[in-house]
């Protein structure tokens, strides 16, 4: 069973940085794909960006040039981060991070291990 605790939200002004951490433990991380998707006030989740076991990375269109993943791993754990950049006040949700062994690696519905989220806000 795979365990997934994201850390590092918080308010930040328009135009500045923060940088998120999703805790993965309790699964074979060498086939999973760890994800990290958020969700506004009033809005569906939304897929912000991946990176998979062999280090594949993807961004979603509104992230793109702003945010960075990457991970660390050990022999039972990862840690991956999510550095974010320029932040929007659009850029203000909840953000997830969760975990897949599906080849479908921008979509929610993909995603079988979910963290309780940690909240962002962007706003002067």
């Amino acid at each position: 069973q795979v365990q997934l605790v994201e850390s590092g939200g918080g308010w930040v002004q328009p135009g500045g940085s923060l940088k998120l951490t999703c805790a993965a433990s309790g699964g074979t991380f060498s086939t999973l794909t760890i994800g990290w998707f958020r969700q506004g006030p009033g809005k569906e989740r939304e897929f912000v960006a991946y990176i998979s076991w062999d280090g594949n990375t993807d961004y979603g269109d509104s992230v793109k040039g702003r945010f960075t993943i990457s991970a660390d791993s050990t022999k039972n754990t990862v840690d991956v981060y999510l550095q974010m950049n320029s932040l929007k006040p659009e850029d203000t949700a909840v953000y997830y991070c969760a975990a897949t062994q599906s080849r479908v690696r921008n979509n929610a519905h993909a995603y079988d291990y979910w963290g309780q989220g940690t909240q962002v806000t962007v706003s002067s």
